[in-house]
């Protein structure tokens, strides 16, 4: 028999997530005390029961001593953020008002031919669908006033800045700008040579990471629950999400996973990238481990229009998602995209070789395949504005072309856009008339 003792936060159970135990772990090698005044940021799960006098007693708990604070509501995950010591973890764990606590890692960003290779060329010239009266949410590092959103009309229609809180469109990084040009650019800069997907939708720009392209989950779940509650307000079909964590929890607890799937069901069709840890299996990221949204894998299509050498890029991440589910749902041209270049920025300072014709840069990554995707989709949506997000999807899916090796396969724009136009969902009777 022993009597050795376990450290407090590994017997916890589920109350901690994996990467919260790992933090502790971490502070505990680095300050073993018990009154250690590092702050860790958190996510917490409240308990479905919790009233309000339970969450204020929880409040004024955490807040009541120095270094705790907790400060913000989730209400889009029945949840709360804060940033909180390890003694005020161990103490409130067992609070009446908490279910679960997570840790608020960090999030990133996911580092021409590819309009005409996906068929929006096509649907745009011969169907004469652009994604007008279509909204496109791109949740990412902001975004730039470039003239090819904002010429010759501004359609970027709305700007919200989580990490500073400034007013007017900007992007520190660059990557939002090229992901929101990937969707709707209309190449005004370049007399139509570099255009999007979606070359008159309208464009908001939510800015949740920072000039490194880095943020925290609970900041990306606040862009989440913005555009829920502005929907209607400025028509959101679609959110384009080219950001990403490691995945530890099932898509049932993944605090993000939870958020993108509430939208979902909101009515908004989000398009979220794999990630770019391939070409590994089990490297699809949160929120693209989410088994309802559209999980966007990248495509090499080796410059040409031609199918037969795609190659999913090595760095597109792999399926199977931890939940066992396949993943991608689809692939789109992702490397070496040309897109609107935000001047002055990080990208523009790290990577001036990939500048082109001084208002593009050249990027690669399942990044640029995902806005390219969610274009498409305001494409399918300007044909037939009655799709839901679910069939959004089964339409994406059953009109891929499965060129590549791997369960789905490449994105076919002019099939697809067809198809939402003719597509009418037959009630439970219908179905059976026609047996």
């Amino acid at each position: 028999m022993t009597n050795r003792k376990s450290v407090w936060f590994e017997e916890t159970g589920r109350k901690l997530d994996p990467g919260l135990v790992q933090q502790l772990w971490n502070n505990r090698k680095a300050d073993p005390s018990e009154t250690s005044t590092n702050e860790i940021p958190v996510i917490l799960y409240l308990r479905r029961n919790c009233n309000a006098d339970l969450k204020e007693d929880l409040s004024n708990t955490c807040n009541s001593e120095p270094h705790n604070k907790l400060e913000t509501d989730l209400p889009i995950i029945h949840g709360m953020k804060g940033h909180l010591t390890p003694g005020m973890i161990k103490q409130i764990k067992d609070h009446d008002a908490v279910d679960r606590i997570f840790y608020d890692r960090e999030a990133t960003s996911f580092l021409d031919i590819a309009r005409d290779q996906v068929g929006a060329a096509e649907v745009q010239k011969e169907l004469g669908l652009t994604g007008k009266g279509v909204t496109i949410a791109v949740i990412d590092t902001g975004i730039h006033p470039h003239e090819d959103l904002t010429s010759p009309s501004n359609r970027i229609i709305a700007f919200h800045d989580f990490v500073s809180g400034k007013e007017d469109p900007y992007d520190d990084n660059g990557h939002g700008t090229h992901c929101a040009g990937d969707a709707a650019g209309n190449g005004h800069l370049s007399d139509g040579k570099y255009i999007g997907s979606a070359p008159e939708a309208s464009v908001i720009g939510l800015k949740v990471l920072d000039e490194n392209g880095s943020g925290r989950l609970s900041t990306i779940i606040e862009g989440l629950d913005w555009c829920i509650n502005h929907k209607d307000e400025h028509q959101i079909r679609v959110v384009s999400l080219s950001l990403g964590a490691l995945a530890f929890e099932s898509f049932r607890d993944d605090p993000l996973s939870i958020a993108v799937q509430e939208a979902w069901q909101n009515g908004i069709v989000v398009c979220a990238a794999a990630g770019n840890s391939g070409p590994y299996p089990f490297t699809i990221s949160t929120p693209a481990i989410n088994p309802f949204i559209i999980t966007v894998g990248s495509v090499n299509d080796q410059n040409t229009l031609e199918r037969a050498d795609d190659v999913i890029a090595n760095y597109s991440s792999r399926g199977p998602s931890i939940d066992f589910f396949v993943k991608p749902d689809v692939y789109a041209p992702g490397t070496n995209i040309i897109a609107p270049l935000a001047p002055g920025s990080s990208l523009e300072k790290q990577l001036p070789e990939m500048i082109v014709d001084e208002d593009y840069i050249q990027l690669s990554g399942t990044s640029m395949a995902t806005p390219i995707s969610a274009g498409l989709v305001a494409l399918m949506l300007e044909a037939n504005p009655n799709l839901s997000p679910n069939d959004v999807k089964a339409i994406l899916k059953a009109t891929s072309e499965p060129t590549l090796d791997d369960t789905w396969g490449n994105i076919q724009g002019v099939a697809a856009v067809e198809m939402a136009k003719n597509y009418q969902e037959k009630t439970p009777l219908e179905a059976g008339q026609d047996g």
